[in-house]
């Protein structure tokens, strides 16, 4: 009785290590494709990306993807004042970031196209 229950304890952990490291592979991708209609500054960004999606994004985890994404020129970023309260970072696609996320959307399709195919 004792190996059943831990065999489906490790089962339950290693779906959850799973789900996780599929989360953070796909963050980037997500951001991207929320950027390419619109820009946002990063609450905005995580409140977009809560509306379309169960992912719960912290700003600990929001803030160094973005940096990676203006340094890879993907993502640019500008300030913007407000009437009131503190100016606010606003994030948007470069050209660059345009043509990398069709090629990666391209990518997505035959990717889940693929494995549709198997799991099915």
């Amino acid at each position: 009785m004792y190996f059943v229950l831990y065999i489906c304890f490790m089962n339950e952990t290693f779906v959850a290590n799973w789900k996780s490291q599929l989360k953070k592979g796909t963050l980037t991708f997500v951001i991207l494709n929320v950027l390419k209609d619109n820009e946002y500054y990063g609450y905005e960004l995580i409140e977009e990306i809560k509306k379309h999606t169960d992912m719960e994004v912290a700003e600990g985890t929001l803030y160094p993807i973005l940096n990676r994404l203006k340094m890879d020129n993907l993502v640019d970023s500008k300030w913007v004042e407000q009437g009131t309260g503190i100016p606010r970072k606003y994030y948007s696609l470069t050209e660059v970031g345009m043509k990398t996320l069709a090629e990666m959307n391209a990518y997505w399709k035959t990717l889940v196209f693929d494995i549709e195919k198997i799991i099915k």
